[in-house]
């Protein structure tokens, strides 16, 4: 069986000795920060919806950010800070990738 590479890091909201990272909003806040990095670049408004290499959302009711690994192609120093901010704050990681909803579904 062939095994694809990972094209997502999630960074979840819980610190590795288990807490809950504060402030409520963290995720909302990092991926609004890297909303203008995206596919094409900036545009105008684009601030008001979230990039599709790095969005918030919840994975087994813990609050997560999905940095894709286009982030870091198409802009290194952004990769690094969301990365960084990652180790910084002693959150957890988990390399992985997202699965399309199924048909129907």
């Amino acid at each position: 069986m062939a095994t694809s590479p990972t094209t997502e890091v999630f960074i979840q909201g819980i610190t590795r000795d288990g807490r809950t990272f504060r402030p409520s909003d963290w995720a909302e806040r990092l991926a609004g920060v890297m909303s203008p990095f995206r596919p094409g670049g900036a545009q105008p408004g684009s601030y008001l919806s979230y990039s599709p290499w790095c969005f918030p959302t919840f994975m087994g009711g813990v609050k997560c950010v999905v940095v894709n690994s286009a982030l870091r192609d198409h802009n290194v120093m952004a990769w690094d800070f969301c990365m960084n901010f990652a180790k910084d704050n002693d959150l957890q990681m988990v390399e992985a990738c997202l699965l399309p909803d199924r048909p129907g579904a």
